[in-house]
């Protein structure tokens, strides 16, 4: 059922990136396929390609499991300074399992330049956006979650204790990181650990969390 639903929005995403023109990309997401969930493309936005990677709005739906809800028009900022306006709607099987999503992002950048502009001349002050990592490379989407946990906390990973350490890891199991197959590698690179001793601190904050 699955592959039969993802087979049927395959000429649907054409349909709606041309309906809304070059300003869409509509992004097809199966997550059974691990660090590389994109499945199909149509229009240019995030430059994402097949095969590529699910970004840390994945992440999030994958987080919640068979309790994600659609996420619609929220705004990030790409690491190219571009603006997007997006809606992730998760996809379920017969079972009502969440397996992929469908993902419309429109590129609003010269709108929002307009209305902050305009925000300005009111004496406003324009709105933070905050950044979102869109790539094909899973470890790109790794290194900047795990970026912005070395800020909060002031250090790099490498000088973190180990109950920071541990910290670190439960954040990153919080946002869904090691619900995509091939994340433990990944991470585990990124921390100069052994994928075996990642399991273990994953194993040890489940535990606490339970």
């Amino acid at each position: 059922m699955s592959d039969a639903i993802l087979a049927a929005l395959r000429p649907v995403i054409e349909g709606l990136a041309a309906t809304f023109g070059p300003s869409c990309e509509v992004v097809l997401h199966d997550y059974r396929q691990g660090d590389r969930s994109v499945v199909a493309v149509a229009g240019q936005v995030t430059g994402r390609q097949v095969g590529g990677a699910l970004s840390e709005i994945g992440l999030a739906v994958l987080a919640k499991g068979d309790h994600a809800e659609n996420d619609l028009n929220y705004v990030t900022r790409t690491p190219a300074g571009r603006v997007v306006k997006s809606s992730t709607m998760p996809l379920r099987d017969e079972n009502g399992h969440v397996f992929g999503a469908l993902c419309v992002n429109i590129d609003v950048t010269a709108l929002r330049q307009a209305g902050d502009i305009l925000s300005a001349l009111a004496g406003g002050v324009p709105a933070d956006v905050g950044s979102t990592t869109f790539t094909d490379d899973f470890a790109d989407v790794v290194d900047a979650l795990v970026r912005k946990e070395e800020l909060a906390r002031g250090k790099l990973a490498s000088g973190l204790s180990r109950t920071e350490r541990l910290e670190l890891i439960k954040a990153l199991d919080e946002r869904g990181v090691f619900a995509v197959r091939n994340a433990v590698p990944r991470v585990a690179e990124r921390l100069g650990m052994s994928r075996s001793g990642l399991y273990a601190d994953l194993a040890e904050c489940r535990k606490e969390e339970a």
